[in-house]
């Protein structure tokens, strides 16, 4: 009996040991900006490093196209049907709801049948080039979090360039390029994502794997942000503490993946041949059913919220910080420089809170030069010193020790026993019927 009450108990405590072990995990999503803590001198805030959830920011996009006329409808034209392009029978007319192609279906809830979808004038006009450009713009910057997917109701471009912007529009780069023919269309080598490396991974490729014209089966063209993530937390994306340090001390990696626009060059439709049919032009248009851009607003680390505010996404930002993306300390609180969170080490990250001026609170209570903490205590943002276990005071100054009726004994300065582990056994035996007798 008391060898089955033994193995019982330590069962027990193994459970324990292992919920404490892996309890740091809940922060790893850094989902929490500040905690109170118990000191010796009452409750203090501790600070994280946090960010908001990832969530679908097609909800709050804004979309142009240019040129502005370039969607079908107005006049109303025929075109070829999807599965059979020589079935010319099919009719757009902007004045139709049922036959109208809006940019707004680039993104609604499928609700006519079969689905429903942008579309763009055909080919009318070739061998003039259609080309059209599709912006999506947020007015904040965002971090990818998730692969850009565009479903096409079209044939896929025969050729398309997937750009993005950190300034609101002002200046773009490529992100990718997509052809059927890389080195005709781009003078690229065709690559994929798979060819890429933790040293290539910020490279920008042609890829032919999603431009194939007219195959039904085959309307979806894909950005790899996650297989770009897998390079540093692995297949699975297992390894994210991997993956954040990466991204905390690689400024390029972090930009690669921030974006403020996107913008979706269509510069050849799909024609599934090497020639166009000029007999058949009506073939020939972009259609697209879906865009999908999952990611989080940038708030560098400052805050965990983010609200929709006359239209625009506003950081709910923490750690006395301001601004739409947390980018700057506010009044009062600029006793040092602004800087981002951090987030290492991890789980908890580093949160770089902005600290109260001087001129609010007259002189530190500690620095590094003149008001040292004592006894190798730590300043904390110049307004405390962070005490080890045996001393305690403003500066650290005093024994612990010194306050207890015995005086301070050879066995002090080994601070206080952490009660938790058998507070928590405790209450586990409670709930089983067991007792350490």
């Amino acid at each position: 009996m008391y060898l089955s009450r033994f193995l019982s108990l330590h069962a027990l405590w193994v459970t324990v040991s292992s919920v404490m072990q892996h309890y740091p995990s809940v922060w790893g999503h850094y989902d929490v900006c500040k905690t109170q803590i118990y000191t010796e001198e009452g409750k203090v805030w501790d600070y994280m490093a946090c960010q908001p959830e990832a969530r679908d920011m097609i909800k709050y996009v804004k979309v142009t196209l240019d040129p502005p006329d370039i969607t079908c409808g107005d006049p109303p034209e025929t075109f070829c049907a999807m599965g059979n392009p020589y079935m010319c029978n099919n009719e757009c007319d902007a004045s139709t709801q049922e036959l109208a192609h809006p940019p707004e279906l680039m993104f609604d809830l499928e609700g006519r049948h079969p689905s429903t979808f942008w579309q763009s004038t055909t080919w009318k006009d070739y061998p003039k080039p259609l080309h059209v450009n599709i912006t999506l713009s947020w007015n904040k910057t965002i971090e990818l979090t998730d692969n850009i997917v565009i479903t096409f109701e079209s044939g896929r471009p025969d050729q398309m360039i997937l750009e993005k912007s950190l300034d609101y529009g002002r200046t773009w780069q490529p992100y990718q390029y997509y052809a059927t023919d890389c080195l005709d269309a781009f003078h690229m080598d065709p690559k994929s994502v798979r060819d890429l490396s933790q040293h290539t991974v910020l490279e920008i490729i042609c890829t032919e794997e999603y431009s194939t014209g007219y195959m039904t089966n085959s309307k979806i063209i894909h950005f790899e942000i996650k297989d770009r993530f897998a390079f540093f937390a692995g297949p699975r994306l297992h390894n994210m503490a991997s993956l954040y340090g990466q991204l905390d001390t690689t400024k390029k990696l972090r930009d690669f993946f921030t974006i403020t626009d996107l913008r979706i060059r269509l510069l050849r439709p799909g024609t599934g041949e090497i020639y166009v049919d000029e007999q058949h032009l009506a073939r020939y248009f972009y259609a697209i059913s879906d865009i999908r851009v999952y990611g989080r607003c940038k708030c560098n680390l400052h805050a965990t919220g983010c609200k929709e505010e006359n239209k625009r996404l506003l950081c709910e930002c923490e750690h006395n910080t301001t601004g739409p993306d947390c980018g700057k300390c506010k009044k009062n609180y600029q006793g040092r420089p602004w800087s981002p969170g951090s987030y290492l080490p991890i789980p908890k990250g580093t949160a770089n809170i902005c600290i109260p001026s001087i001129s609010s609170i007259g002189t530190n209570v500690c620095d590094n030069e003149l008001l040292h903490c004592q006894n190798g205590g730590t300043c904390i943002n110049n307004v405390r010193c962070q005490c080890p276990p045996a001393y305690t005071g403003i500066l650290c100054e005093k024994l612990k020790c010194e306050r207890d009726p015995g005086g301070c004994s050879q066995n002090s300065g080994q601070g206080p026993i952490s009660h938790r582990p058998i507070l928590l056994l405790t209450a586990l035996l409670g709930a089983t019927g067991l007792c350490i007798c």
